[in-house]
């Protein structure tokens, strides 16, 4: 028996539900969103906390050391562990006290979940980190985050009220500001202050974002000994918090910002004091954002607010019914270049948004990818234009780039570097070592802290004693002592630290396919490089979601359910320390429940795009040389649906699978679910109900590409867009030419075939789209796979005509300014296909409907169908659940609304599930 089963079966002996050894789980939990990879022995989901002593008292008995994680998104390396990790996710109780303004909460409860329950109290949690979607409140105490707003209501220290814990020594306690200081621990901790009261009035606490160390001042009799408050901030490493008490504030009403402008960063560090001067006490928030940054979401397309001149800004936030008069206090204060009012709530919550990801952003704003690392150092206010000068001739002179941004008005900084890690060489860590001690000798010249917010962990411990003292680094190392004696609670950080090179994520040695399918555009055909785009911010890890990202995991919950679960998969396979290669079950373990979606493509801030991952591993597993692997049924038959359905006949078809019989044989032969219903097919074909022509024979106003599920299935579609079309005076012909998309040939990864198949597609296609004829394309993820998978798959010059020149139906009706009918009182369910929000991006046809006085609901997330993975056997239940998370609930309680869905996909799933008929826009349209 291996150390880790015999850890394994130990936890399992003892009662603790949710072990496992897995390697799949070992691989998923080797990371978090830092630049560490540390491989924990066993992975334990914790279902109540009493599993949380369980576990340290396996830890103690067998000397394995034990890692509290909570969504996994520590910078530090905080969040990873040689021993046992254990994933705290699933303790998920609250309890709001709306008289004492209090939440009692179980250590895994997502910040945002906790905002949910206290809102319709007035009530919130003041901090709120940038992960707020998905960050735990037991790893913000471990870390004392402090996020955007700590500037008006405190650090989560400041907002701690009582913790229930379990000590590394074994004994359970309960702090808070009425709890006397006992015997045992607590006892030995306040004495251990006692006997160096002046060392540490003098040396701790001395400004608000100083975090890094043990924060000893909350032990000092004037500050009421308190316990609770000296445990937050102490990384897991001396108590494993079991329940919290933490203060709620009122949600002030009236918020408004104002963004101001400045030639640069420095400068925009150099108005802070001259802010919280004008305003002393009112601020809520005082961020500093990069232009280079912003410039980077305008780069992708997507829309920012208006922004005042200058390289870099100042968001600030005020609250209260003179917040108005503050606003200008605050504009002439600042001696800005420019300033803007952003009074409309949208705009806020979108620059709030961009602010947000601005380090997943600014990891990927340069060249070369910028890393985690000196991240989040802070210095008092007043020095943080000196500071940020400094450190940006630090980087100069170690030839490094990095755009910073942060909590301006608390002195933090936050900065991703492009530090030049070079896979399969450590010796390039030298650089990294080099320019991290650098700063921390500059930062101790302006008494700053190494972190501001996010912990030590195994970047910055090694550095303390840079910033301390040996007398502090000697009190560090005492309460260390008396708390975990055997250091058995999360190793390597604050006392007895690793090496800040050891165990470097960035540096292991990537072997890329030698065969690609797939070109990988954006990553220089790198598979090793595209997956290394997950830095583990974890958006895809929240429990709701706006968006789509991602489907499985809203349905499950379960870390290899993510896209962030996925990406560590794939780094391991292409390591092979861990998983061993793309055709490990581990990695089909990872991917089985990826519906291909390419929500992760819009939605991550990095970029990932997991259904092109899983495209390019399935074809490394089945069909590149040295494959040996046979491709299931369902790849063979559902992967290359349009290739069957040409030689269908639709009557007959249809009256065959009637016989029930012929339907469960027919569904067992393509590897279909026997609860899933198989399509119709239609009576007649569109090309066959339509005008048809090919390029040469005429020239009409509109072509219409028929790719193969509109043409075959839903006929309907196009036969509404011609008919609103002519309605209109145009002439429409339905191209007559065969041109496929090879959509299911990707998703399956059968990449050879769909190359071939979109070379001759791409050829057929582009002259219609120079003819400067519009081209119009009805299926939304047929259209997405020209405009995306296409130019993935070949490099030919026709590729990029198409991919530019096919229009949604919505981007035709707008470009030619066509006459809308009257949608007054209509009230419409939108669901917008996956791959429509990903990659076409559906705000055209959102204004279209708006225009034409429409009410609309946009459901977010995806239908749960996917094409052929939701009808694949074993994918039924999850399937069932994806629908369940938004598109279900919405219909149901919009009983009487016009449900609008473009995708083939989505009408089958709610026809399946609910019986709902479901139109086309250009049905819709059409119809009025």
């Amino acid at each position: 028996m291996t150390q880790a089963e015999e850890v394994a079966a130990a936890l399992r002996r003892v009662g603790v539900s949710r072990v496992d050894d897995s390697t799949l789980a070992r691989a998923l939990y080797s990371a978090d969103a830092s630049l560490y990879r540390v491989v924990p022995q066993v992975v334990v989901r914790a279902r109540h906390t009493d599993e949380l002593a369980l576990v340290q008292q396996v830890s103690r008995e067998l000397g394995v050391p034990v890692t509290m994680r909570g969504a996994g998104t520590s910078i530090a390396g905080n969040a990873v562990g040689p021993g046992i990790v254990v994933d705290t996710r699933g303790l998920r109780r609250i309890s709001i006290d709306p008289d004492s303004r209090t939440a009692t909460v179980d250590p895994g409860v997502v910040h945002a979940e906790l905002q949910r329950a206290a809102a319709p109290y007035g009530l919130r949690f003041g901090p709120d980190p940038s992960t707020h979607t998905r960050c735990t409140i037991g790893g913000m105490i471990g870390n004392n985050a402090c996020g955007s707003r700590a500037l008006g209501y405190g650090r989560t220290a400041d907002n701690v009220e009582g913790l229930t814990v379990l000590f590394g020594n074994g004994e359970t306690a309960t702090f808070g500001r009425d709890a006397t200081a006992g015997a045992g621990t607590a006892a030995r901790l306040t004495a251990l202050a006692d006997d160096h009261l002046a060392h540490v009035r003098r040396t701790f606490g001395r400004f608000g974002r100083q975090i890094s160390g043990y924060s000893l001042e909350h032990l000092l009799p004037e500050n009421g000994r308190r316990i609770d408050r000296f445990l937050v901030g102490s990384e897991g490493t001396l108590a494993t918090v079991l329940e919290a008490t933490v203060r709620l504030v009122e949600d002030e009403p009236g918020r408004l910002l104002v963004v101001l402008g400045y030639e640069t960063m420095a400068e925009a560090a150099d108005a802070v004091p001259t802010l919280l001067a004008a305003a002393p006490g009112r601020l809520i928030a005082c961020e500093g954002m990069d232009a280079r940054i912003v410039d980077l979401v305008r780069g992708k397309g997507k829309p920012v607010p208006a922004l005042p001149k200058g390289g870099g800004w100042l968001l600030v936030e005020v609250a209260g019914v003179d917040a108005p008069e503050l606003v200008e206090q605050l504009r002439v204060a600042g001696g800005a270049l420019d300033s803007v009012l952003v009074d409309d709530p949208r705009a806020a919550a979108a620059l709030w948004r961009i602010r947000e990801d601005g380090a997943a952003l600014a990891g990927r704003s340069l060249p070369t990818p910028a890393h985690s690392g000196w991240e989040d150092a802070a210095v008092p206010p007043e020095q943080l234009g000196r500071w940020l000068r400094d450190f940006e001739e630090l980087l100069v002179a170690y030839d490094l780039r990095g755009y910073p941004y942060g909590h301006f008005g608390d002195g933090c900084i936050h900065c991703r570097i492009d530090f030049p890690f070079q896979h399969g060489d450590p010796a390039s860590s030298r650089v990294f070592r080099e320019f991290m001690t650098a700063c921390a000798i500059k930062l101790a010249e302006y008494g700053g802290s190494l972190s501001g917010e996010h912990g030590d962990g195994r970047v910055r411990s090694e550095l303390l004693p840079l910033m301390y003292d040996a007398d502090s680094i000697a009190l560090f190392t005492k309460a260390k002592q008396i708390c975990d004696p055997d250091n058995l609670m999360n190793p390597g950080n604050i006392v007895n630290p690793a090496s800040i090179t050891d165990d470097l994520g960035p540096v292991r040695p990537v072997t890329a396919p030698k065969k690609p399918g797939l070109r990988l555009i954006h990553d220089k055909g790198d598979l090793g490089a595209a997956v290394h785009r997950c830095t583990g911010v974890g958006r895809c890890v929240a429990p709701r979601t706006t968006g789509v990202m991602c489907p499985s995991y809203l349905a499950t919950r379960d870390e290899k359910d993510s896209t962030r679960g996925r990406a560590r998969v794939l780094q391991e396979a292409l390591d092979g320390s861990v998983v061993h290669g793309l055709g490990d079950d581990a990695v089909h373990d990872a991917l089985d429940l990826c519906l291909a979606c390419k929500g992760c493509a819009s939605d991550c801030p990095t970029g990932v795009d997991m259904a092109t991952y899983k495209s390019e591993a399935l074809y490394q597993k089945y069909d590149a040389p040295g494959a040996t692997a046979r491709r299931p049924r369902s790849h063979r038959f559902l992967g290359q649906l349009p290739k069957w359905v040409r030689f269908a006949y639709g009557p007959l078809a249809n009256a065959s699978l009637r016989v029930k019989p012929l339907e469960k044989l027919a569904k067992k032969t393509v590897g279909m679910d026997q609860r899933r219903s198989i399509p119709r097919l239609a009576a007649k074909t569109l090309k066959r109900s339509a005008a048809t022509a090919k390029l040469g024979q005429e020239i009409p106003d509109v072509w219409i590409w028929a790719d193969s599920f509109t043409d075959h299935f839903f006929t309907q579609s196009g036969q509404a867009a011609i008919a609103f079309l002519e309605r209109h005076g145009l002439t429409v012909r339905v191209i007559s030419d065969h041109a496929c998309c090879g959509l299911t040939w990707v998703t399956t990864g059968q990449l050879d075939q769909a190359t071939a198949i979109m070379t001759r597609t791409a050829r057929t296609l582009a002259p219609y789209v120079a003819s400067g004829v519009p081209v119009v394309g009805l299926e939304p993820s047929c259209t997405a796979t020209l405009r995306s998978d296409l130019l993935e798959l070949t490099d030919l010059p026709e590729a990029r005509t198409v991919a530019e020149g096919v229009l949604t139906f919505a981007e035709l009706v707008t470009r030619l300014e066509l006459p809308l009918p009257d949608l007054t009182g209509v009230e419409v369910v939108a669901q917008p296909h996956c791959h429509h929000h990903a990659v076409l991006g559906w705000e055209a046809d959102e204004a279209l409907l708006k225009a034409a006085g429409a009410s609309v609901t946009r459901v977010p997330g995806c239908c749960g169908l996917a094409g052929n993975f939701g009808v694949e056997e074993g994918h039924y239940e999850v399937s069932v659940a994806v629908a369940e998370t938004h598109l279900l609930p919405a219909v149901r309680s919009h009983p009487d609304a016009v449900v609008l869905a473009d995708g083939m996909s989505c009408r089958v799933q709610l026809d399946d599930l609910a019986g709902i008929p479901a139109m086309h826009l250009a049905e819709l349209l059409a119809s009025r």
